[in-house]
């Protein structure tokens, strides 16, 4: 099982900026450290080519951001400065993604330790998306003939508009969201699917809401990948979450949608979306309970055996 990771997905923000940064690297690191991934399994992608960027943002919009031009506004929703290496950031995760997709074509998964920038449109950023890497992925795959019907499976807590207005007239990608129907952003962008919650949903009323819409992409619409954004900010400690789902609900949200996946013959690349836990431990941990799930159900690791 291979995960992609790059250092040039951890740049440097201002002391007091909210995203956490530092969760890639983290993650990375504890999951080398309890053997989950081992050093083979690590891959790092190169920097993604403008020329597959452009296939999902406008040329306008990519020529601005990598000469620096954007306006003041439009830096604003991005919510990070910008800077040269937040650009080398952005095309090392968006070829993250595609990488992933390629892999889990060939081998039925494919993680990407970064990604899930679904609030990327195609003319701007937000929402500390600048490019959308899932996006950009399946036009890559598309036009390379590589797959042609893929379903974005987005658990995020926050609805994935920017993917939902890029596919929003393209009937071979199906878009489905769970999320807090009162979070960001404000104006949802309705995706093929939407399941909306409440705060304080808990484990219970989110699997309840999932697991009949997983089937039903499964069995109805038939996609030959599915793209599964992993947000960990649906978690209880989380900052911009609300929906109260613990660790537990977590796993069984990751083992619910892999083991579909896995039992419907359907290859699955895995991104990690959001994550901002007052406690960033939780945030880490939650990211690396969905490679756990990854590596249990599509290739556990062989337990050693002691003959006395």
């Amino acid at each position: 099982m291979y995960a992609l990771y790059s250092d040039q997905y951890v740049i440097e923000l201002p002391r007091s900026h909210s995203f956490p940064m530092g969760k890639y690297r983290l993650v990375r690191e504890r999951l080398v450290a309890e053997g989950t991934l081992r050093p083979a399994d690590l891959l790092e992608p190169t920097l993604a080519d403008p020329r597959d960027i452009v296939l999902v943002h406008t040329k306008a919009y990519w020529a601005a951001l990598s000469a620096g031009a954007l306006p003041a506004d439009a830096i604003r929703r991005l919510g990070f400065p910008w800077s040269e290496s937040l650009v080398r950031r952005s095309r090392a995760s968006v070829q993250g993604t595609l990488t992933a997709g390629r892999i889990a074509i060939r081998e039925a998964v494919g993680i990407n330790l970064a990604g899930g920038t679904h609030h990327a449109f195609a003319d701007r950023g937000e929402g500390y998306c600048v490019l959308n890497d899932i996006a950009v992925a399946i036009r890559v795959l598309q036009r390379d003939r590589w797959m042609q019907r893929v379903a974005v499976i987005d658990c995020d807590v926050h609805q994935g508009n920017g993917t939902a207005a890029i596919f929003a007239e393209e009937p071979d990608v199906f878009t489905f969201s769970i999320h807090g129907a009162d979070n960001y952003p404000l104006h949802k962008v309705p995706g093929t699917l939407d399941v909306d919650l409440p705060d304080g949903a808990g484990d219970a009323a989110y699997l309840d809401a999932l697991a009949p819409a997983v089937s039903r992409i499964l069995a109805e619409f038939q996609p030959g990948l599915v793209f599964f954004v992993a947000g960990a900010d649906v978690h209880e400690g989380d900052r911009m979450g609300r929906l109260r789902v613990t660790h537990h609900g977590l796993r069984r949200r990751d083992e619910l949608i892999l083991l579909a996946c896995r039992d419907a013959g359907v290859p699955v690349a895995i991104t990690l979306g959001g994550g901002y836990g007052r406690s960033l431990d939780d945030t880490v941990e939650a990211h690396c309970n969905t490679v756990r799930a990854a590596r249990a159900i599509f290739d556990p690791l062989p337990t050693s055996t002691t003959v006395s």
